[in-house]
């Protein structure tokens, strides 16, 4: 009898250990929701904020010229002129560049040091540089154009006839393009290894070659994270200032050829923000938040695009 009201004591005293188990474990659940909640919520506040505070600061040039500047194009701050086309049309146009000169790059580099069969070696080394290419910052790819992409350009332009300048437009580009580069291949290298090695070898048994394999089983499989890539380095490149700004060549017009000089709209408000004010000041605050719109119009057809692939 003893034993029996032993057992039964045993017994209760689990569930309730259990319930109690149960219990916390549901009470972290909620707390964790609730963190999440608030992190997302946070995220968008953040974002929130930046374009309200771009609006206001944005407000005296809109009620002084308004969206009529995006249609012009002389930028004169003495004469309170801000035609902004000239730095918008550059901007699309140095980072839609950039981007498709790194596509072949990067879809072989992310190609080479994701095949299981390579030199295993040489594939560490390189994933290693390519990471510590991603981590250096954009000063000292401008440090390097200036000083030895620039002279190269001069060069190039000599032998094509044009002003020996080797800043401009298509300095630019080039150095925006090596920078986006690991960016791009960094996360296709990762989304080509989640590829299922089955599907590799299965291609193999058919008698595939590799070409084949990677053409019609490999890219098609990572085909939307590596569209993801290639947006994701479109907004670095949208939004870079620094390097853009040293080898640009920082004149306020539209480019008449590819090795002229211009300005985006990053280095615009880099060179002129310091000494602005007033007008001035809000004129430039407004081209950042017509740069805001622009990153987010890409990101929503980076989405668009991604979820069309996943039909």
């Amino acid at each position: 009898m003893e034993n029996l009201k032993a057992l039964i004591q045993r017994q209760s005293g689990n569930i309730i250990y259990r319930s109690a188990s149960i219990k916390k474990l549901l009470n972290f659940d909620k707390i964790l929701k609730i963190s999440l909640f608030i992190s997302a919520a946070l995220v968008l506040g953040i974002v929130l904020g930046f374009v309200v505070t771009l609006c206001v600061a944005s407000f005296d040039f809109l009620k002084s010229v308004g969206f009529s500047s995006l249609l012009k194009d002389t930028w004169n701050p003495l004469t309170d002129e801000f035609g902004a086309s000239p730095f918008i049309f550059t901007t699309i146009l140095v980072s839609s560049l950039s981007l498709l000169l790194s596509i072949p790059f990067s879809l072989s580099i992310a190609i080479s040091l994701s095949d299981k069969k390579g030199n295993k070696l040489l594939q560490s080394f390189l994933n290693t540089s390519l990471d510590l290419m991603a981590a250096v910052p954009s000063v000292i790819y401008g440090f390097w154009a200036l000083f030895t992409l620039s002279p190269l350009v001069r060069l190039l332009q000599t032998k094509l006839g044009f002003a020996p300048m080797g800043v401009g437009l298509f300095t630019a580009v080039i150095v925006l393009t090596i920078m986006i580069i690991p960016f791009s291949a960094g996360i296709s290298r990762e989304v080509i290894k989640l590829v299922p090695q089955e599907l590799e070898e299965a291609g193999y048994s058919l008698g595939a070659t590799r070409y084949e394999v990677i053409r019609s089983i490999i890219l098609p499989q990572a085909k939307s994270g590596i569209i993801a890539g290639f947006i994701l380095s479109m907004g670095r490149s949208l939004g870079e200032t620094m390097a853009v700004t040293m080898v640009i060549g920082n004149f306020n017009a539209f480019p008449k050829n590819i090795f002229s000089p211009a300005n985006t709209i990053s280095s615009l408000i880099a060179n002129q923000f310091n000494e602005a004010s007033g007008l001035h000041q809000s004129a430039l605050i407004f081209l950042g938040l017509i740069l805001l719109v622009i990153t987010l119009l890409v990101n929503l057809a980076g989405a668009f695009i991604l979820k069309g692939s996943r039909r």
